[in-house]
Order: C-alpha cells, then structure tokens, then sequence
C-alpha cells in the first residue's frame, strides 16, 4: 500500500453505508466485531442490522484498505479482535459525512427536509 501521505481521503468516496457505519462504530474508540453490530444497532434505532457474515466481510475490507486497525486481544480464554480506526480512517469517516452534509444542505436547499431536519 501507498504511504499514507499519498492516499486522498476522497479516493474512498463514497462510502457503502455499512462502511459508513463502521467508521462512525469506532470513532470514540475500539471494539470487537460484536460490540460493533450492537452499537450499530444502538445508534441508528435497530434501522440497521447487520449480520455476522456481512459485518466481517466489511471489516476485512476496511482493514485490507488501510481504513481500520486489527489487533487479537485476549480476553479470558478466548482471543477476540479489536478493530480501531487508523488515522486515513478517521480522515475518510470526517469526508464522507462531510459529502453527506453537503447533500442534506442541497435537499434542504431543494425543500426536501425541513430546517430542523
């Protein structure tokens, strides 16, 4: 892969949502596959839920892109991974809401959502 420096954040736009949802999962910090799902879950109301096989075939690609970081963490007997955002990740995750924000204000523009909304 390419030295971070010479990768656009915007090469990776746009995002899937469920690659959205992941970044936005680990912003505040790591977590493990399943605690990934739940905040998901948590955050968007139960609207999105994913299942394992999609959740992990997403990781891998986000990790395979350079998105997120993967460690194996021992937690009793059991080694989990931890997945965390790597530093292009962040600065893809702060684009894409940026695209997105850009495409609320023109809906708003249009009369589409409410100010509020």
């Amino acid at each position: 892969m390419a030295a971070r420096s010479s990768i656009s954040p915007d090469s990776f736009l746009p995002l899937t949502a469920v690659s959205f949802e992941i970044l936005l999962a680990l912003v505040e910090g790591g977590r493990h596959g399943y605690d990934i799902m739940l905040e998901i879950e948590r955050r968007t109301g139960g609207r999105v839920s994913l299942n394992p096989g999609t959740l992990y075939r997403a990781l891998d690609r986000l990790v395979e892109q350079g998105l997120l970081d993967a460690a194996f963490q021992r937690v009793g007997a059991e080694r989990r991974r931890l997945f965390s955002l790597s530093p292009l990740g962040s600065e893809v995750a702060a684009a894409e809401a940026e695209r997105l924000a850009d495409q609320v204000r023109a809906a708003r523009a249009l009369r589409l959502l409410k100010r509020g909304a």
